[in-house]
């Protein structure tokens, strides 16, 4: 029989919470209690993060793919969703069909495919690579977008929950086009390498749940998701390996969304 380690929460108030912990390992969210989860993990482009090796062979890359998403298949209920931003393709160390793959391997562990929406960021003008220059010989082609794959556990349907909408007319004659265009984060103004800006987890947290449910990030990073919680009034759960990830996080979820931790900080007791 396992013996589990309970985790600390490391902030927790207004129905949002924090654990620094590993998503691979981690018991602190029961099985077939997630509605929607809202992610970007780690894309292994080689991105400076300060717990995780982002530059790792590929089909090690593939392999820890499939972990957390079968831990995070048996989180979702069986109504559940999960919205995941994730590359169209790669180019460093070699060109790879990055987010063909991934969704190739959710199928496989269990989830029903939805829709594809494209995050069109608009950053054409940042690119740096073309292959031969002017030449057929080995030109680079690179679409300056993201792709997030809505996927499904068991039934597409949503039945659990409130079932009270907050979204508008339309926000939902826009977002329910498959083709989003707006700027993505700055890395320097939120201190994290890879950012994603509050209006992508906002859209999918009003379009795919209702009012009161409960998403997680099993990647929280700079904990832009939990912030999108709180505009939206759902439940938010964060998990996040890198402390200092955890630290950035509650002081944006404090600064940006406007709220204080109701509990004495479990951060000060572990060391």
């Amino acid at each position: 029989m396992r013996n589990f380690q309970r985790v600390e929460i490391y902030f927790d108030a207004r129905d949002v919470k924090i654990y620094n912990d590993d998503f691979l390992t981690t018991n602190c969210v029961a099985e077939n209690s997630i509605d929607l989860i809202v992610t970007s993990p780690p894309y292994n482009v080689d991105i400076r993060y300060n717990s995780y090796d982002d530059k790792i062979p590929y089909d090690i890359y593939l392999e820890f793919t499939e972990k957390w998403l079968s831990k995070a298949y048996k989180l979702l209920k069986d109504d559940g969703r999960l919205c995941l931003n994730i590359p169209l393709d790669k180019n460093k160390g070699g060109q790879q069909s990055v987010y063909a793959d991934i969704v190739t391997i959710a199928k496989k562990i269990g989830f029903r495919y939805h829709s594809t929406i494209v995050w069109n960021e608009q950053n054409i003008s940042k690119r740096t690579a073309w292959g031969s220059w002017l030449s057929a010989a080995a030109p680079y082609v690179i679409a300056p977008v993201e792709m997030i794959a809505v996927l499904y556990k068991k039934r597409w349907k949503k039945t659990s929950g409130s079932g009270k909408s907050d979204i508008t007319k339309e926000e939902f004659i826009e977002w329910t086009n498959g083709v989003w265009t707006f700027a993505g984060e700055s890395k320097k103004r939120v201190g994290h390498p890879a950012p994603f800006p509050i209006e992508l987890p906002k859209r999918c947290i009003k379009l795919f749940s209702f009012v009161g449910d409960t998403v997680l990030d099993p990647f929280l990073g700079s904990g832009t998701t939990l912030i999108a919680c709180v505009m939206t009034n759902r439940k938010g759960i964060g998990i996040e390996i890198d402390r200092n990830y955890c630290e950035l996080a509650k002081n944006r979820l404090i600064k940006e969304a406007k709220i204080s931790q109701l509990k004495l900080e479990a951060s000060e007791g572990v060391k």
